[in-house]
C-alpha cells in the first residue's frame, strides 16, 4: 500500500522543514512525530495581519538564496561599517543580540539601516515581542550603533540574515548567519485545536494532519500571544446552548466532526501485524487541495482496499493509486466538501483508518470598518467586505454580540460580500465601539454621534428702551428645539407682562411696557445645547433739572465767610451723572467747594464763602437718554480789598505827606472812605490819627518826634465793613540836614588830578549822615561840577581829568535823609600839577640784618618805598644782576616784592635795591643767606688710649652747610655687637676724651658735626680700634685663621616641569648657594633671554624666578638656569607646557594637572568679577 506523504514546501518557506521521524506502528500517532512537527513556530508579532499578507509573516524559516552569497562576497569592501554582525550561535528559548556599527564623521545626517531575513523579507515590520531592533548613537566618539535582539528564539529562526546600510549613494551591505540549536526542556504541547481551524493556504499538495500547520499562525488582527485555552475544557464545562459561540471564537467550523472523531481518535489501536506502517491518525486539506495517504505492509502480497465512510474506492481521475515497494499510496485530487469523511484500508483481516478534515478557507475581511462620526438622527451605515459570498459574520458592539431581531433599532443587511450594520437614527447613546468578526479576521470601528452643530441665524441685540416703552427681543436658531429665557440668571417664565413666543426656528421676548426693573441681562438658552445667546436690556429716562426755588436769572446771593448748600433736585433714569464745574474746571466731590450728589438731587456745597467764588456755575446731566444743563450765578460780597502801601512824599522836622491808591476791589459794594493810623518803626501799636473817615486819598500826619522812625498805613471802608489794612509804608524819619563838613585840605596834586581830604561835620542831628558830595570849579567860571555822581562815605576823594596847569575851587556837602548841608568851601584856589616827591625806601626792621633760611623754604620779601612821580626800581645780587629765571621780582607804585619759590644755597647773598625818581636816588642793601646740614669731620683719630679712658681728635668738615659749627656729637660702638650709643652731644672742641669704657672690650668711635640746621647725614668713624686693657697683664691674643666661605654654585632646589595656562602668567622657582654670589642667567631652549619684555627675573636670598607674562604654546619647551661665579658653575633646567583649554573638562582630558585647572579656573573667575 502507498505510504501517505506530508506536504512540500510551500511559497512562503524558504527552506524545507525538518525530515520526517518514523512513527510507531500503534496508532500511527507516537509522541516523537507530534513534537517534531510543533518545535517549528511562526516568527514574533505585535499583532495579527490580514490574511492576504499571510506569506510574509512566515519570517524565520529557510535559508537565504544562493544570490546572497555573491552580494555578500561584494560587501567585504566595507564602505560605511566599521564593526559588522557576526554570525551566532542560541539555543532554543535564549536571547541574542547582533550588532553593527557605523561612523558619522562624514555623514550629515543619520544612515538608513534595514535588516532582512533571507532575500527580501524586511524584518522592521515584524518588530515585537520576539524581535527588536535598536539604535543609538555616541556624540564623542560620532559612531552610530544598531543592534538587532532576538528574545526567545525558535529553532525556525535559523538561517541566513542580511544587514543593509545607506547614505544618499553610499551603500554597504553585510550577511550572518544564526544557528539554533535543540534545548534540553520538555518538548512543547500540541495545540490540537490548530488542527481544526481553516487555514487560508489552498495549494494543491496541502492536506496532510502532520500538525505542522499549528505552526502556521493566521493572526487577523497584530496582537501579544494569547494564553492558551483548552477548548475541549471549555466545550465540557459549558452548555450545549455555547457550543456554537465557543466553536466560532476559536475557528473550530466542524464542532461536531471533531467531538465524533477526536473520541475515536483516543481508542487505543492495537499492533498490526499486517501493516509496518499505519495510517496517520487524521489527515488535513484545504478544499480544492490535494491529499496523500501512505501505509507500508509488512507482507506486499497481502490485498489490499481503502474505503471512504465503508464504501470501497475505485481507481479513477480523482482517486490515484501508487505502489513504491511495500508502499500504497493513495492520492485524492481535488478535494472538497464530499471528501470530508472517515478513511480505512483492509490488508487481509486488519485494518487501520483515519479522518480527512477538508477545510473550508477562512473567511477574510477584505475591507474593514472605518470610523464614523455623525449627528443625532441621522441615517448610519456600517460596512465592511469579505472574501466569500454569504459568509457568517457577527457583529458586536463594545464586544456584545448584536443580533439581527426585527424588533431592534440594529438592522444586519447583507448584499453578497459586502456586511452592512444599518442604525436608523442615531442617538446620543450609540457611541460605542462596533466590531465584526469572521472565521478568518476581525475589524473594528468607532461610531461617534454627536449633535448637530447649532448656528445663531439672528443673535439678540442689545437694547436701550425709554420707560414705558416696548421690549422686544428677537432671535432665530438653524434648528427647530425649544428653549428657556432667563433674566441675571434667574429662569423666566410667561405671564401678563411677559409674553414669550416660538415658531420654527424664531424664538420672541416682548414686555409691552418697560418699568425700571426690566433692565437686565438675558439670555436664551436652547434645550439640548451647550449654548447661550445673550443680550443687555437698559430701561432709561431723559434727565432733568428743577430751578423753580432759584431766584431771577438764576442767582444766589451769599455774604462772605458764610456757608452756602444750594441743593438742585433731579430726575432721570439710569439715574444720570452730575458735573459742576466753573468756567473750565470741574469742582470734585472734596474740598471747599465741592458738589454732592445723591440719587434724586445734588448740592453745591461753598464753605466760607469768599469773594473770588462769585461767578457762573454749570451743572450737567447726563445719561444715555440725554442730558440737560443750567447755569448758576453766585454773588459774594465782602469788604474791600485793603490799599496798596501808602507813599510819603514829603517829610519835615515834625511832619510828613503820604499818599495812596484806591483798593482794586470794593467788595461788591462803593467805597465810602478811610481810616489812617501810625505807629513807631520799632513799635507794634498803630495809633488812628483821624475818626471820621477822609474822602480824599492824601494826608498829612503831624506831630511826630524829629529823629524817630515812623510808618503809616490805611483802611479802606464800605458798606459791609472795614477791609484789611493795607501793607506799612516805608519808614520815614522826621529831620533836618547836617552841619557843613570841616577842616577841609589838599592831600596831593598830580598833572591831572587834585585829592582832598576833610573831617566829618561838628552836628549831625538825629537823620545819621549818609555821604559827602564832592564838587570843583575852574578859577573864574561859576558852574560846579560834581566830581562823585554817587556818595562816599570816605572822607578823603580824589577828582580825576584835570587839565595839566589850571585852577581849581572845590567844595564838599554832607548828605543825609533831610538833604544836602551847607557846603564847605576851600579857601584858595588849586593849581593842577605833581610835585616831586624824593624816593625813600622803608626797609622792614628784620630785614636789617641777615635773612636766614633753610634749603627747600619759601623767601618771599616786601619791601615799601615811596617816591613820586614814577618811581623806578631795580635790583642786584652780588655787584650782578638777578637772573629771573631763578628769582622772581615784582615791582608795585608803593613796593616790591623778591619771591624765591624753594630756596638754595646759591640763592645766598647780598641783594642791593635801587630807587630812582628823576635824579633823586635811595639805595638799601638785604643779605640773605640759605642754610644746609653740614658735612661729617673730615678725619676722626685716636690720640691715645689709657686706664678707661680714650682720647679723640678730629678736623672740622669741609662743607659747614652755609652757617656756622655749633658742636659735635660722639658716638661709641663695641667691635662684637657694632651697635651705637651717643656719649657726647653739642660738643664745641675738635678734641675730646671718652671716659668709663670697660676693661676689656675694644671699641670704635664716630663723630657728627652739626650747625643749625641739625646734624650731618653722616658720621666719620675712627679706622682704628681702641682696647681697654688691664693694668698690670699682657693679653695674648689667640691666632685664627680666616674661614674660607668661598663655594661653587650648588643649586639647593631644582626647576621642576610645568604645565601653564594659554594667558595666564606662570613661573619657574629654584634656590642656589654659592660665594662669591653667583650670576644668574636664564635659558629658553638654550638660548639666552635678555632684553625680553615678556620675561621678568628675579634673584632674592638665592631664590631664583623667571616669570612669563601671558605665555602662549609657542612659550612651551625647556627652560635652563644657570649660575656662575669665580669658582665654576651650575645649571638645572625644566620643562615647560602651554595648555590652551576651554574647560574643566578639556584641560583634565588633555593631561593638565588639577591643582594648575584649578588655579586657572579661580583666575578666571576673578577676571569675570573684575569685569562686573
Amino acid at each position: 500500500m502507498p505510504e501517505p506523504t506530508k506536504k512540500d514546501e510551500t511559497e512562503t518557506e524558504s527552506a524545507p522543514p525538518p525530515p520526517e521521524q518514523k512513527t510507531q506502528q500503534d496508532g500511527g500517532t507516537g509522541k516523537d512525530k507530534d513534537e517534531d512537527d510543533t518545535s517549528v513556530s511562526t516568527p514574533p508579532a505585535d499583532g495579527m495581519s490580514k490574511p492576504a499578507e499571510r506569506k510574509d509573516s512566515v519570517w524565520s524559516i529557510g535559508e537565504g538564496a544562493p544570490e546572497e552569497s555573491e552580494k555578500r562576497d561584494d560587501s567585504q569592501m566595507s564602505t560605511l561599517f566599521i564593526e559588522k554582525p557576526q554570525s551566532g550561535s542560541v539555543s532554543v528559548g535564549g536571547n541574542i543580540t547582533f550588532i553593527a556599527k557605523v561612523e558619522a564623521k562624514d555623514l550629515l545626517r543619520k544612515p538608513n539601516v534595514k535588516w532582512f531575513k533571507g532575500k527580501w523579507m524586511d524584518l522592521a515590520s515584524k518588530a515585537g515581542k520576539h524581535l527588536q531592533l535598536k539604535e543609538s548613537f555616541e556624540r564623542h566618539t560620532k559612531i552610530h550603533t544598531f543592534e538587532m535582539h532576538i528574545i526567545k528564539a525558535k529553532e525556525n529562526y535559523a538561517g541566513n540574515y542580511r544587514c543593509e546600510v545607506s547614505y544618499k549613494d553610499k551603500f554597504d551591505s553585510c550577511s550572518f548567519d544564526l544557528e539554533v540549536t535543540e534545548s534540553s526542556q520538555a518538548a512543547q504541547s500540541i495545540d490540537i485545536r490548530s488542527a481544526f481551524k481553516r487555514s487560508g493556504e489552498g495549494q494543491e499538495d496541502a492536506g496532510e494532519l502532520d500538525f505542522s500547520g499549528l505552526l502556521k499562525r493566521r493572526e487577523i488582527k497584530q496582537q501579544e500571544e494569547e494564553p492558551e485555552v483548552d477548548v475541549w475544557e471549555l466545550l465540557k464545562n459549558a452548555n450545549p446552548s455555547e457550543y456554537e459561540k465557543i466553536a466560532f471564537q476559536y475557528g473550530i467550523t466542524d464542532l461536531r466532526g471533531m467531538l465524533k472523531r477526536l473520541k475515536r481518535m483516543r481508542r487505543e489501536v492495537k499492533k498490526s501485524a499486517a501493516f509496518a506502517k499505519v495510517l496517520d491518525p487524521a489527515y488535513q486539506v484545504d478544499k480544492g487541495g490535494k491529499v496523500r495517504f501512505m501505509v507500508e505492509l509488512a507482507d506486499p502480497t497481502v490485498e489490499l482496499k481503502w474505503y471512504k465512510n465503508g464504501q470501497e474506492i475505485r481507481p479513477s481521475a480523482k482517486y490515484i493509486f501508487e505502489h513504491k515497494g511495500n508502499q500504497r499510496i493513495l492520492f485524492i485530487n481535488n478535494c472538497n466538501m464530499a471528501d470530508d469523511a472517515r478513511y480505512y484500508v483492509t490488508a487481509g483481516d486488519e485494518k487501520c483508518s483515519t479522518e480527512l478534515f477538508v477545510r473550508d478557507p477562512p473567511i477574510l475581511v477584505t475591507k474593514g470598518l472605518e470610523d464614523t462620526n455623525t449627528y443625532v438622527g441621522e441615517r448610519v451605515e456600517l460596512s465592511c467586505e469579505v472574501s466569500e459570498e454569504n459568509a457568517n459574520v457577527k457583529w458586536f458592539r463594545n464586544g456584545v454580540e448584536l443580533s439581527n431581531d426585527p424588533h431592534s433599532r440594529y438592522r444586519i443587511k447583507v448584499e453578497g460580500k459586502k456586511h452592512t450594520l444599518v442604525i436608523e437614527e442615531a442617538a446620543k447613546n450609540d457611541n460605542a465601539t462596533y466590531s465584526v468578526m469572521t472565521t478568518g479576521g476581525q475589524s473594528e470601528a468607532k461610531l461617534s454621534v454627536d449633535l448637530r452643530p447649532l448656528k445663531i441665524s439672528l443673535a439678540l441685540e442689545d437694547q436701550t428702551v425709554r420707560l414705558g416703552q416696548e421690549i422686544h427681543l428677537k432671535c432665530e436658531i438653524s434648528e427647530n428645539v425649544e428653549g428657556k429665557w432667563y433674566k441675571n440668571g434667574q429662569l423666566v417664565e410667561a405671564s401678563d407682562r411677559v409674553k414669550l413666543y416660538h415658531k420654527g426656528r424664531i424664538h420672541r421676548f416682548v414686555i409691552a411696557s418697560s418699568v425700571v426693573d426690566d433692565e437686565g441681562e438675558y439670555m436664551f438658552v436652547p434645550d439640548a445645547y451647550n449654548i447661550n445667546i445673550p443680550c443687555k436690556v437698559h430701561v432709561v429716562d431723559p434727565p432733568k433739572l428743577h430751578l423753580d426755588g432759584l431766584g431771577e436769572n438764576n442767582t444766589v446771593t451769599v455774604v462772605a465767610g458764610s456757608k452756602l448748600r444750594l441743593e438742585i433736585p433731579i430726575t432721570g433714569e439710569p439715574t444720570p451723572k452730575v458735573v459742576w464745574s466753573r468756567g473750565d474746571k470741574g469742582i470734585t466731590d472734596s474740598g471747599r467747594i465741592r458738589a454732592e450728589t445723591y440719587p434724586d438731587s445734588s448740592c453745591l456745597v461753598i464753605d466760607a464763602a469768599e469773594r473770588e467764588d462769585s461767578g457762573a456755575f454749570r451743572i450737567a446731566l447726563k445719561n444715555e437718554a440725554g442730558e440737560d444743563t443750567a447755569l448758576i450765578n453766585i454773588k459774594v460780597v465782602d469788604v474791600p480789598d485793603p490799599p496798596q502801601a501808602p507813599n510819603v512824599t514829603e517829610v519835615g522836622e515834625d511832619w510828613c505827606v503820604m499818599t495812596w491808591e484806591p483798593p482794586a476791589n470794593d467788595g461788591g459794594s462803593p467805597i465810602l472812605g478811610y481810616f489812617i493810623e501810625r505807629k513807631k518803626k520799632q513799635s507794634s501799636r498803630w495809633m488812628r490819627l483821624n475818626f471820621e473817615l477822609i474822602k480824599e486819598t492824601t494826608f498829612e500826619p503831624k506831630k511826630m518826634i524829629e529823629g524817630v522812625a515812623y510808618e503809616v498805613r490805611v483802611f479802606a471802608v464800605n458798606a459791609i465793613g472795614i477791609s484789611k489794612p493795607s501793607m506799612p509804608s516805608k519808614s520815614f524819619v522826621p529831620l533836618a540836614v547836617t552841619s557843613p563838613p570841616t577842616l577841609l585840605a589838599v592831600d596831593g596834586v598830580t598833572d591831572t588830578s587834585v585829592t582832598m581830604k576833610w573831617r566829618p561835620p561838628d552836628h549831625i542831628g538825629a537823620a545819621g549822615l549818609d555821604g559827602y558830595v564832592v564838587e570843583y570849579c575852574f578859577e573864574g567860571t561859576d558852574e560846579w561840577i560834581v566830581a562823585n555822581p554817587e556818595l562816599t562815605d570816605k572822607t578823603k576823594f580824589t577828582i580825576n581829568g584835570l587839565p595839566t596847569g589850571s585852577k581849581i575851587l572845590v567844595r564838599v556837602k554832607a548828605v543825609n535823609a533831610a538833604g544836602e548841608s551847607e557846603p564847605r568851601y576851600h579857601p584858595q584856589p588849586i593849581l593842577v600839577k605833581e610835585v616831586i616827591e624824593p624816593p625813600k625806601i622803608r626797609l622792614p626792621r628784620h630785614l636789617k640784618q641777615t635773612y636766614t633760611r633753610r634749603v627747600g623754604e619759601t623767601v618771599n620779601l616786601v619791601i615799601p618805598f615811596q617816591g613820586r612821580p614814577r618811581a623806578k626800581v631795580s635790583w642786584e645780587k652780588n655787584g650782578s644782576p638777578i637772573d629771573k629765571n631763578q628769582i622772581n621780582i615784582r615791582n608795585t607804585e608803593n613796593d616790591t616784592i623778591i619771591f624765591i619759590r624753594k630756596a638754595e644755597r646759591s640763592h645766598s647773598g647780598e641783594y642791593d635795591m635801587k630807587v630812582e625818581v628823576e635824579n633823586l636816588v635811595d639805595k638799601a642793601t638785604i643779605d640773605i643767606q640759605i642754610v644746609d646740614r653740614p658735612g661729617p669731620p673730615e678725619i676722626v683719630t685716636i690720640d691715645d688710649v689709657w686706664g678707661e679712658n680714650v682720647n679723640l681728635s678730629w678736623k672740622p668738615p669741609k662743607d659747614d652747610g652755609n652757617a656756622a659749627i655749633t658742636g659735635y656729637t660722639i658716638q661709641k660702638a663695641d667691635k662684637k655687637s657694632m651697635e651705637w650709643f651717643t656719649v657726647m652731644e653739642h660738643y664745641h672742641r675738635t678734641s675730646a676724651t671718652i671716659n668709663e669704657l670697660i676693661i676689656g672690650n675694644e671699641y670704635y668711635f664716630r663723630v657728627f658735626a652739626e650747625n643749625m640746621c641739625g646734624l650731618s647725614e653722616d658720621a666719620t668713624m675712627t679706622k682704628e680700634s681702641a682696647l681697654i686693657a688691664k693694668d698690670g697683664k699682657v693679653y695674648k691674643y689667640p691666632v685664627y685663621n680666616d674661614f674660607d666661605f668661598t663655594e661653587r654654585p650648588m643649586f639647593t632646589q631644582p626647576l621642576v616641569n610645568t604645565f601653564a595656562v594659554a594667558g595666564y602668567n606662570a613661573t619657574l622657582n629654584c634656590s642656589v648657594r654659592g660665594n662669591p654670589k653667583p650670576k644668574i642667567t636664564w635659558l629658553k631652549n638654550k638660548v639666552i633671554i635678555m632684553n625680553d619684555p615678556r620675561y621678568r627675573m628675579f634673584s632674592n636670598q638665592g631664590v631664583c624666578t623667571l616669570e612669563i607674562r601671558k605665555p602662549s604654546p609657542y612659550d612651551g619647551g625647556t627652560y635652563t638656569c644657570q649660575a656662575v661665579n669665580t669658582l665654576g658653575e651650575a645649571e638645572v633646567d625644566c620643562k615647560l607646557e602651554v595648555k590652551g583649554g576651554l574647560s574643566f573638562f578639556r584641560l583634565l582630558m588633555d593631561g593638565v594637572p588639577p591643582h594648575i585647572i584649578d588655579s586657572y579656573m579661580r583666575e578666571v573667575q576673578a577676571d569675570k568679577t573684575e569685569g562686573k
